[in-house]
């Protein structure tokens, strides 16, 4: 299989997780999903990685790389998904997907300020439509969580700061792979380590996971948004060991469109009001994207 299909195949995998998701997270903390989201996608990795018998190569493979993997996967999983949870829960996925598109964004600031790399001209309206296209999508009148509910842009806050955290966890990751070339026991480790720190975060705050209230319905939505977010994000790695950066970037924007379309679908469209606005920013957001990538 190629490594276009397969990057293309993350990002519609990436979109249908985020749309069940919808739907589990409105009857549940966001902690508490995050959590067991976290738990069934280290799980379905975790076989995945027994099948393949890639624990062999831990065998030797140097400390330094195993604290990359667990500093990623804490940056990644812990916080990033738990702010995307926070975001879905608060804007709904609509919203909140095409602001995830902005970690290219993110990658150019911190370029610039911690190597003092600046954006070159041919970036400068890539940004200033990715700018414009969040804008249009958490301004008045672009619907959402709830229909005709105003929402501010300070809403947005948690899905951008998935977007930072985003876009600085593939430098830890980078890092790893230098010394245990094997992404599926790269990701798998930073999932493990993850749900080992979310259980002694829930362990020593006494807070209760919440499980037995959630409901059948949402805890079976969770648990399917968990392996298929699982095995996109190992999708995802696998078509970079296949083809460019910049065009596993580019097919994972499918990821957009599928959640604008599924979306009012699965959640209903009163919780998930998709409007043109919504759409027009989206495709702002989703342009600017592809030009950074064609700069890139």
């Amino acid at each position: 299989m190629s490594g276009a299909v397969v990057a293309a195949a993350s990002g519609v995998g990436f979109g249908l997780f985020q749309t069940l998701n919808i739907r589990a997270v409105r009857g549940m903390d966001p902690f508490a999903s995050t959590f067991l989201q976290i738990a069934v996608a280290a799980v379905a990795l975790l076989a995945a990685s027994v099948i393949s018998g890639g624990f062999a190569a831990l065998d030797g493979a140097p400390a330094e790389s195993l604290a990359w993997f667990a500093g990623a996967g804490v940056l990644h999983f812990v916080t990033g998904w738990t702010l995307l949870n926070i975001s879905q829960k608060r804007i709904g996925a609509a919203r909140t997907s095409p602001l995830l598109t902005s970690v290219p964004l993110f990658g150019i600031v911190l370029a610039a300020v911690t190597v003092g790399q600046l954006p070159e001209a041919i970036e400068l309206p890539a940004i200033a439509l990715m700018v414009a296209g969040g804008y249009v999508v958490v301004s008045r009148g672009a619907g959402g969580a709830g229909a005709g509910r105003h929402v501010r842009p300070a809403d947005a806050l948690p899905a951008l700061g998935c977007a930072l955290c985003w876009a600085l966890s593939p430098a830890l990751t980078v890092r790893g792979l230098d010394g245990l070339d094997d992404p599926l026991i790269g990701l798998t480790l930073g999932l493990l380590v993850s749900v080992v720190g979310y259980a002694l975060a829930f362990a020593v705050s006494r807070r209760d996971v919440g499980l037995r209230t959630a409901g059948r319905s949402a805890l079976a939505l969770k648990f399917a948004a968990g392996v298929l977010v699982g095995l996109s994000t190992w999708g995802r790695w696998a078509a970079l060991d296949q083809t460019t950066v910049a065009v596993v970037l580019a097919l994972n924007l499918l990821s957009i469109p599928v959640v604008l379309l599924a979306s009012p679908v699965v959640a209903g469209r009163h919780a998930e009001h998709v409007t043109g606005r919504v759409w027009a920013g989206a495709a702002l957001v989703v342009s600017g994207s592809l030009l950074l990538i064609v700069a890139a």
